[in-house]
C-alpha cells in the first residue's frame, strides 16, 4: 500500500480525530459533531470492548471515511474491515497485519519508532507509516531526521499532537495527515459535549486548510 492508496481514501483530509469510543450509542451524535466540523476522516480504536460496533455504526451513519486503529492482529484487522473500516492503523509494525490488510484491499499504516522499523516498513513495499508516539519521541526534530534519509517516505504523526502543534507538523512536507485525540476526549465524549466536539473539529480542518495554501 502506498501513500496514494491512503490519500484516496483521506480524500484531502489532512486531520484524523482518533477516538475512543466506550458507549455505542454515543457513536451516531459522535459523528455528526466531527462532520459539522469539517472532519472527512476518523480513525476509531480498538482499545474497547464495544469499538466493532461503534466502527460499524459511524460507518453506516455516512459522511465520514472510518478507519481502525490499535489494530494488533490479523484478526482484528479482519474484523474491522468486516465492520466497515476503510483503512486500519496499528501502534507497530507486524508484518502478519500487513499481509491481511493487503489481502482485504484496504490501506495499512503501522506504526514506527525508529530508523530500522522504517526500513522495514519500506521493504515491505509500504511508503506510508504511522510516527508514534509522535511527541514522546521528540516530535518535529524526530519526525525531520527521519524523513531526511527516507524521503520516499509518508508520516501520519499520532501521538501527544494537541492544537498548538498541528500547523507545524503539516507544514512539513513529508506529513500526509495529523492524527490526535485532542478534537473528541474521552472527557468530551463523557459529558456528551458534541458543541466543543465541533468547535475543536472546525478548528483543526481549518488549520490544515491553510497549511495548504
Amino acid at each position: 500500500m502506498t501513500a496514494n492508496d491512503l490519500a484516496s481514501v483521506l480524500a484531502g483530509a489532512r486531520v484524523m480525530p482518533v477516538l475512543t469510543v466506550r458507549r455505542v450509542s454515543t457513536a451516531g451524535p459522535l459523528a455528526d459533531a466531527l462532520a459539522a466540523g469539517g472532519a472527512r476522516c476518523v480513525e476509531v480504536t480498538f482499545r474497547t470492548p464495544d469499538a466493532e460496533r461503534v466502527l460499524k455504526e459511524m460507518a453506516a451513519h455516512g459522511g465520514l471515511a472510518v478507519g481502525a486503529g490499535t489494530v494488533l492482529t490479523p484478526e482484528q484487522a479482519k474484523r474491522a474491515v468486516a465492520a466497515g473500516a476503510r483503512f486500519v492503523v496499528s501502534p507497530g509494525f507486524d508484518a502478519e497485519v500487513v499481509a491481511t490488510c493487503r489481502e482485504l484491499g484496504v490501506p495499512v499504516v503501522p506504526g514506527i519508532a525508529t530508523a530500522t522499523e522504517l526500513m522495514r516498513a519500506l521493504k515491505a513495499g509500504l511508503d506510508t507509516i504511522k510516527l508514534f508516539p509522535a511527541e514522546p519521541l521528540g516530535g518535529l526534530r524526530m519526525l525531520r531526521a527521519l524523513a531526511a534519509p527516507f524521503p520516499q517516505a509518508r508520516f501520519v504523526p499520532t501521538g501527544g499532537i494537541d492544537a498548538s502543534r498541528l500547523a507545524a507538523y503539516l507544514a512539513h512536507p513529508a506529513v500526509l495527515a495529523v492524527g490526535g485525540s485532542w478534537m473528541a476526549t474521552t472527557d468530551h465524549l463523557r459529558r456528551g459535549d458534541h458543541k466543543e466536539i465541533r468547535r475543536l473539529t472546525a478548528e483543526a480542518v481549518e488549520a490544515a486548510e491553510r497549511s495548504m495554501t
